[in-house]
């Protein structure tokens, strides 16, 4: 990060929209936007945002798989069958 590029006042931003969108293109860094000196948005290019939505998913479904694990090696499973006909006996669902 860059702190005499990547953090500007709204203003700045409202002022000059198009260099800020050159900037993102170019550099695929984000933009922090300040109001009144404090943090108040950060902007992006919709590729950097498309990775980071993507790395959000890949780190979710691993914490899954290995919350999945810890409960298989602490015992806390039950047969697939024996669930799946739970189900069809709760909402009578025929074989």
């Amino acid at each position: 990060m860059d702190i005499t590029k990547d953090i500007q006042p709204m203003t700045e931003f409202r002022n000059h929209s198009a260099a800020f969108m050159r900037h993102l293109r170019e550099t695929g860094r984000p933009v922090i936007l300040t109001v009144n000196g404090k943090a108040a948005a950060v902007v992006q290019d919709a590729e950097a945002y498309q990775r980071l939505l993507d790395l959000a998913a890949e780190a979710s479904a691993a914490e899954g798989i290995r919350q999945g694990l810890e409960d298989m090696a602490a015992g806390r499973t039950r047969p697939a069958r024996e669930v799946l006909d739970e189900i069809r006996a709760e909402h009578n669902i025929p074989r």
